[in-house]
């Protein structure tokens, strides 16, 4: 499970900002995870409060936003979801695509006291 790694380097990004701006108490965490990135919600979710103790982030709520994994057709420019559509244009059946979005791990917001 690599999320807890990755999840602990977001804190220690979010510490340093809070500390480098003076902030001593953080409402609120929120994430952004692509869908097509390797990162499952799920496991972030589950490792947080373990990841966060005796962290400025100890009592900080932590909310996710997933990012869809959208493609734009090469061969029709029709943009499409990924995963709903297989990874097959829905409107030429081609497999000739470039990802657009969804493979995103970003730190989109620090609500503090």
């Amino acid at each position: 499970m690599h999320e807890l790694g990755i999840l602990m380097g977001a804190i220690n990004t979010v510490e340093n900002f809070a500390r480098k701006n003076g902030v001593t108490k953080i409402q609120t965490l929120v994430l952004q995870i692509g869908e097509l990135s390797s990162m499952i919600p799920k496991y972030i979710e589950e490792c947080y409060p373990a990841a966060v103790e005796g962290t400025l982030l100890q009592e900080t709520e932590l909310k996710i936003e997933i990012l869809p994994g959208n493609a734009i057709c090469q061969n029709c420019n029709n943009v499409f979801n990924l995963i709903e559509n297989k990874d097959i244009c829905p409107n030429c059946g081609k497999q000739d695509w470039e990802i657009l979005c969804g493979k995103e791990f970003m730190i989109k917001e620090i609500v503090a006291c």
